[in-house]
């Protein structure tokens, strides 16, 4: 998965949030469009091989306010899913581009 189908997806809305990937959303209090200001501007920072659940990605982006999200996303048929976000801090990253 490359940042390039990530964009084009979000441009054209058809993402969705996993249940799961919604309430973390809330729970980080980042809105709808804070994570997709961080998937439009962002990179791959990981990628997932196929482990029985379709290919993914950890995106790190930023806000337009500067502040850096992760977006944890998948593939689900023709649309792109969003499996998990929240906001990269210790212990399990030291910087939104290095883990801890």
């Amino acid at each position: 998965m490359n940042i390039g189908y990530v964009r084009e997806k979000v441009i054209n809305d058809e993402y969705f949030y996993s249940r799961h990937g919604d309430i973390e959303r809330q729970n980080d209090n980042l809105s709808v469009l804070d994570v997709a200001e961080a998937m439009l501007t962002g990179r791959v920072l990981e990628e997932y091989k196929d482990i029985g659940r379709g290919e993914s990605c950890l995106i790190v982006g930023f806000t337009n306010s500067g502040k850096p999200v992760h977006v944890v996303c998948g593939l689900n048929e023709n649309s792109l899913v969003i499996i998990t976000v929240y906001i990269p801090g210790p212990p399990k990253f030291k910087n939104p581009y290095e883990r801890g």
